[in-house]
């Protein structure tokens, strides 16, 4: 059952030019990981409508002030170093992500160059490592690939996949699904609402 244009700017009114590039991309991949069916697809559009932002980011923000980066990060930034690096996303990034996830220290730009992107942000040298091994592409030589669409689209349903997620929709289990995603909660309103849309546009 693939998407329409018509019947992702019904779920994704914001989504504006970008629905027509994300359709048959979104529709390549779903189907490539059997996101089949009105409650996967539902499901599915849903959470990568929320995780970015409408389709129309692909690449994490981290524009971040000084406050920000001790609530987002208490472990990593002391009130002192956000302050120094306050929306310097670079050096938030390298710091951010040192030394996890597969990532070397802060000076190695590990943190930077594999920092979150795609639909459902894939994060860190590990996980863009077992995604290109998965997809047929080098993402450590090329990060940027999953800022275009296809591959964008290609790794949020990958995560989907490796993540059981399928399984998750078919039982209704929204609130699993977006506690996998995110690990915790965090816009749980917009991603039912979302949800809730794409269940009446897709039946």
């Amino acid at each position: 059952m693939p998407i329409t244009q018509q019947q992702l700017l019904q779920i994704l009114p914001n989504a504006g030019a970008q629905a027509g590039v994300f359709v048959p991309v979104l529709n390549t991949a779903m189907q490539r990981f059997q996101i089949v069916g009105t409650q996967r697809v539902a499901a599915f559009i849903a959470q990568v409508g929320h995780e970015s932002g409408q389709l129309r980011s692909v690449v994490e923000n981290l524009n971040y002030g000084a406050q920000a980066l001790v609530a987002t990060w208490p472990s990593r930034f002391t009130q002192a170093l956000a302050a120094q690096v306050a929306r310097q996303p670079e050096q938030i990034a390298n710091i951010a992500y040192a030394s996890r996830m597969g990532n070397g220290d802060a000076s190695s730009g590990d943190g930077w160059n594999y920092r979150g992107r795609g639909l459902i942000q894939i994060t860190g040298r590990d996980n863009y490592q077992a995604c290109g091994d998965a997809l047929g592409v080098d993402l450590i030589g090329n990060p940027d690939l999953l800022a275009q669409p296809q591959y964008a689209a290609l790794s949020a349903a990958w995560f989907w996949s490796i993540n059981g997620l399928n399984s998750l929709a078919d039982a209704g289990n929204f609130t699993g699904i977006t506690q996998r995603i995110n690990g915790g909660q965090n816009g749980a309103a917009d991603r039912l609402a979302l949800y809730n849309t794409a269940l009446q546009v897709l039946a």
